[in-house]
């Protein structure tokens, strides 16, 4: 039986990782900064960190900010995982962090390099943007009368939990390296995502493209973060909504 570390274990992501790796007879830990017995903040590392990975044989990192201290996390990790033994170190990371000159991307592609050069087994896969977050940005844009979106931009969500069953499945094999991406079955303008979050939640309100300025926008408005050759998702948006929002249908 193979011991396994989840950082980030309670998150969107890292909540379903557990569930599948329990569901196959694994012991896991789950590391989260509020969660005991492993309660560990990552940017602090410290004994904690140390008594989490004792006996670790597997590294799922998960776990990440984007208000920044992924890289000071990572460097935390690694060191400790390596003081452990641990064989095997997978990363959950975002297409597109090479091409998209965006703060929270360059900061995950900078974690890609340290667990590539961490003398750890590893493997890193690639996951377009995930629909909880979408929904999560499009909540946050709909609190005004007019839903003002970054003009000609698309998208590619995935469903989480598909992404975290393939996570699951890269966890138990041996290392990888760089696996291909994952990209969700539908590439979709950003617009049409918000219309039918809109349908599905009962809002009116009007969507307007506004163009911006700037190389990160560019680089979106190009598809830098898609993975079209990659549409290996099946759970479309549309169905996703569906399952979110269905009691909010049956009010209507």
């Amino acid at each position: 039986m193979t011991t396994i570390l989840v950082t980030g274990g309670t998150g969107t992501l890292g909540r379903h990782v557990t569930e599948r790796l329990r569901a196959g007879g694994h012991e896991v830990r789950v590391l989260s900064r509020h969660t005991r017995p492993y309660a560990v903040d990552l940017r602090e590392g410290g004994s904690g960190l140390e008594a989490a990975l004792a006996g670790v044989d597997t590294v799922v990192h998960c776990a990440t900010s984007p208000r920044g201290g992924d890289e000071k996390a990572a460097r935390n990790l690694i060191g400790a995982a390596r003081r452990a033994g641990v064989i095997h170190l997978v990363y959950i990371s975002i297409v597109g962090v090479d091409r998209v000159p965006f703060g929270y991307y360059r900061s995950k592609l900078a974690v890609e390099r340290l667990v590539e050069d961490s003398g750890i087994g590893w493997t890193v896969l690639r996951a377009t943007q995930f629909h909880d977050l979408v929904v999560t940005v499009l909540q946050g844009l709909a609190k005004l009368p007019v839903v003002l979106l970054p003009a000609r931009v698309k998208d590619q969500p995935v469903d989480v939990t598909e992404v975290a069953d393939r996570l699951a499945e890269l966890a138990l094999d041996a290392p990888a390296g760089r696996v291909d991406d994952m990209g969700g079955p539908e590439v979709r303008t950003f617009d049409s995502l918000a219309r039918a979050y809109l349908e599905a939640t009962g809002r009116r309100r009007a969507v307007v493209g506004i163009p911006l300025r700037g190389a990160a926008y560019r680089a979106f408005r190009d598809g830098g973060h898609l993975a079209p050759d990659q549409a290996v998702g099946k759970r479309t948006f549309d169905e996703f909504l569906k399952g979110r929002f269905a009691a909010d249908v049956t009010r209507r």
